[in-house]
């Protein structure tokens, strides 16, 4: 594979993944200059303590001038803010990408407003952690983790293997899909999880039977691993469940009647359905790990995740 080599690199959004791209090109050597962008002085200026990139400015519109790539790493309600931003300061021919979690929305939002003489690329890489901010960021955020594109029909093949030449750079596998269709799956794969996750930490909150200091000590009998989940930024899954909404009701009908099917069967003492579910939920797990998605190790293999960092 020809390792993708670009001149100017602008990343428009500093947090966990627009800072681990930064410290994937600085080790891989992919750009001449990466300059950063962020609206905040504060998180610039700790940009720039962290060396993650070759220029630093709050002007989203000055960080795209010469640019041949530019990622916007933003949470994806602010994608169309960014996109009437920089628009009339794009260099001709340049590849525009994304990282959001919805795609049919950025898209939406943000080509309406590309010039005709730039490549307008939505991707998503699947990677990331509950952390956030630019010190959230490592090396190898994107190894072996999947990074979807979904290409516009007029996109041209030559801005699209480039691009996807740049993720398998950084270690993504690349594939291809629909915008609605990646919609879909996200709300099931991710996006209904963490919802699930948040509401199950907010009734723990809730309970006036179980006390906050017994929900944190037992902990680890499960509800830990709901917490990791519902610690991820507030903002940008704010953003998703506004921005992929019907994919995302349409999963939460879904789980709701399983659910309701779930309920009847523990009431009315239905063991051989309760064991049927859990066999085939157990086999998931297992075809996730056999996929290299995860290690079967303990605690989700988080402690030899933590290692690799």
């Amino acid at each position: 594979m020809t390792i993708p080599h670009f001149e100017r690199i602008a990343l428009i959004g500093i947090g966990l993944i627009g800072s681990s791209i930064a410290r994937d090109v600085k080790a891989l050597g992919l750009a001449k200059e990466v300059v950063v962008s962020t609206r905040s002085e504060e998180t610039l200026k700790r940009a720039k303590e962290l060396e993650l990139g070759s220029e630093y400015t709050v002007s989203a519109a000055d960080a795209v001038k010469g640019a041949d790539l530019v990622i916007v790493s933003v949470p994806v309600g602010a994608s169309e803010a960014v996109a009437k931003q920089i628009a009339s300061s794009l260099k001709p021919g340049a590849i525009v990408t994304d990282v959001g979690s919805t795609k049919a929305s950025v898209i939406a939002q943000m080509a309406p407003h590309m010039p005709d003489n730039v490549h307008f690329i939505p991707g998503h890489p699947l990677a990331g952690t509950e952390k956030s901010g630019p010190d959230a960021g490592f090396v190898g955020l994107f190894r072996d983790r999947w990074c979807i594109f979904t290409p516009l029909p007029d996109t041209d093949p030559v801005a699209l293997d480039k691009l996807k030449a740049f993720w398998m750079a950084l270690g993504s596998r690349v594939d291809d899909m629909d915008p609605q269709h990646h919609d879909k799956v996200l709300a099931i794969v991710s996006h209904l999880p963490h919802i699930i996750a948040y509401n199950i930490v907010g009734t723990a909150d809730d309970l006036e039977t179980v006390t906050e200091s017994e929900v944190i000590k037992y902990s680890a009998s499960g509800f830990r691993d709901f917490t990791r989940l519902a610690a991820s930024d507030p903002t940008m899954w704010r953003d998703i469940c506004l921005h992929n909404k019907d994919a995302i009701l349409e999963m939460l009908a879904r789980f709701s009647e399983d659910l309701a099917y779930l309920q009847r069967a523990i009431r009315w003492g239905e063991g051989d359905k309760l064991f049927e579910l859990f066999t085939r939920t157990r086999a998931v797990r297992r075809s996730i790990i056999q996929a290299g998605q995860d290690v079967d190790a303990p605690d989700f293999g988080r402690h030899a995740l933590d290692v690799k960092k």
